[in-house]
């Protein structure tokens, strides 16, 4: 079986993500920008249960699935969604002194994440965790193309 494309391009396919999510989130730094992702799959994490995670973090590309798992207490029970709003200011608070994550952190980082994978397989697991999930990862735009995975 040939080496997966997502371990051999993991520098390449996380470049472009997390310059797709800096750009939307108007951020200066790779730093501030990593910063607000983590916040942003932590948030979500906390409402998954491991299982749920897990099928989450299989169709990510390796980079941003190694963020997602990373430090991931999972004999917390999972926690109710809320609004994105809510979600968003739970995510303003990690890191809280090192933390500028802007808020449209969520939406950009969905927007950064749908460019970097298979819309399909996310949506695929999505659905099987519930609306919540799909609401917390949908994003809007007036051109479906905006959204074409970046790299293939």
């Amino acid at each position: 079986m040939p080496m997966p494309w997502t371990y051999r391009h993991a520098c390449r396919e996380f470049r472009a993500f997390l310059d797709d999510a800096k750009e939307r989130m108007n951020l200066e730094s790779d730093n501030m920008t990593y910063t607000a992702v983590d916040a942003v799959f932590q948030v979500f994490r906390k409402r998954l249960t491991a299982q749920q995670g897990l099928d989450f973090a299989s169709v990510l590309p390796s980079v941003p699935r190694a963020i997602f798992v990373k430090d991931w207490s999972i004999s917390d029970p999972p926690e109710p969604f809320a609004d994105r709003a809510e979600m968003t200011r739970e995510a303003q608070q990690v890191r809280v002194n090192h933390n500028l994550t802007p808020d449209n952190a969520i939406e950009a980082t969905a927007w950064a994440l749908r460019r970097s994978l298979d819309q399909r397989d996310l949506d695929r697991v999505l659905e099987q965790i519930g609306p919540e999930a799909l609401a917390f990862w949908h994003v809007d735009v007036s051109d479906p193309a905006e959204l074409e995975q970046r790299i293939v």
